[in-house]
């Protein structure tokens, strides 16, 4: 699995890059990944202009930044993702902004359809579920944590859903984006906190 990561980390890209490369497919009507549909790409545009506004807007918690600047790591945080996914569109911001606080992060993004097998060694629940962040300590070479595809109350929110009425609806997805803009990335960044 560590040549998969090795081989994932040199083919990512940047957080920077990553939102270039989502902006551009967005402006020729496609999206990330092999698989085109115009609902893909609605839903990667939508993404594109959430993630511009929480790169704007966004701000860490003075305590959870303080501990992530504090910190002494040598770490890559690793994350499978496409640019249609509705979490990863709320959740890489956070990831980011948390990264810039520490020199030690190493962030790097790749595509889950093109690293299809590493995405097979962090299955949740048999599912290709993302954004998945893998972090990687480069010097031992090995897995440390491993984070996502949601914060963890979001989780619970989606398995009480599911359990309750078999699957997600558009109403629930709709109620979680509400939920995603009320909590501010706090639980993504209270979750992330315990990785370091």
């Amino acid at each position: 699995m560590n040549e998969l990561i090795e081989e994932g980390i040199r083919n990512s890209y940047s957080y920077e890059e990553y939102r270039n490369t989502v902006s551009n497919l967005v402006s020729e009507g496609k999206s990330t990944g092999h698989e085109q549909s115009d609902a893909l790409t609605n839903y990667s545009m939508l993404n594109d202009r959430r993630m511009k506004r929480l790169d704007k807007t966004l701000k860490i918690n003075g305590a959870i930044a303080e501990t992530f600047s504090n910190a002494t790591t040598n770490i890559t945080w690793l994350v499978l993702t496409e640019g249609w996914c509705g979490d990863a569109a709320q959740s890489l911001p956070v990831i980011n902004k948390l990264s810039e606080l520490n020199e030690g992060i190493d962030l790097r993004v790749i595509s889950r359809d093109e690293h299809d097998e590493l995405m097979n060694n962090f299955l949740m629940n048999g599912g290709k579920a993302i954004p998945k962040l893998i972090a990687y300590n480069k010097e031992t070479q090995e897995v440390v944590n491993t984070w996502g595809p949601r914060p963890s109350v979001a989780t619970k929110m989606v398995n009480d859903y599911k359990e309750m009425h078999g699957g997600l609806d558009p109403e629930f997805k709709q109620d979680l984006q509400v939920w995603y803009n009320k909590d501010k990335g706090n639980n993504i960044a209270e979750d992330l906190v315990k990785l370091i």
